[in-house]
C-alpha cells in the first residue's frame, strides 16, 4: 500500500506540501470515518480549493473515471478505493485533526454527492497515516 504514495515524488504541489515528511515512517490504517467529517477536512495549502471544484460537479467525475467508478458510486454510495489522509499533527504538532493527502477528486465527488443529495453511504474507508 505505502508504494502508492512514493509516484508523486515528481508533482510539484505534492512535494511542496509534504516532501519534509517520511511517509514511509508513518503506520497506515484503514480506518471507516462518517461521510459528515469529510467536507471540512483540508488539503495541501498548494492544493486548496481543489476539492470544491471536484464537488462542483460530481456527476461529470464519476463519469470520466473508468466505468466501475462510476458504477461504485451509484450503487454503493462511496468510493472504490480508499484515499489517503494523514493526522495533521504529523505535519503540524499544534494542530488536529485529519487531512487529505491523496484522493482529492474522490473527496470533491463525496463532498458534491452529499451537497446535490446524490447516494451517499454513512461512512466511507480511508487510509489514515498516524505516527
Amino acid at each position: 500500500m505505502a508504494q502508492r504514495f512514493f509516484d508523486h515524488g515528481d508533482n510539484g504541489h505534492f512535494m511542496d506540501d509534504y516532501g519534509d515528511v517520511d511517509l514511509r515512517a508513518i503506520t497506515w490504517t484503514l480506518e471507516t470515518i462518517p461521510a459528515a467529517a469529510f467536507p471540512t477536512m483540508p488539503t495541501g495549502e498548494s492544493d486548496a480549493g481543489c476539492i470544491e471544484s471536484y464537488a462542483a460537479d460530481p456527476v461529470y467525475w464519476g463519469k470520466v473515471r473508468p466505468p466501475e467508478v462510476g458504477r461504485h458510486w451509484e450503487e454503493h454510495g462511496t468510493w472504490l478505493r480508499p484515499p489517503l489522509l494523514i493526522d495533521r499533527r504529523l505535519l503540524d504538532p499544534a494542530d488536529s485533526g485529519l487531512q487529505v493527502l491523496e484522493g482529492r477528486t474522490r473527496l470533491g465527488v463525496l463532498c458534491g454527492r452529499l451537497r446535490e443529495q446524490l447516494r451517499v453511504a454513512p461512512h466511507h474507508q480511508a487510509w489514515v497515516g498516524r505516527s
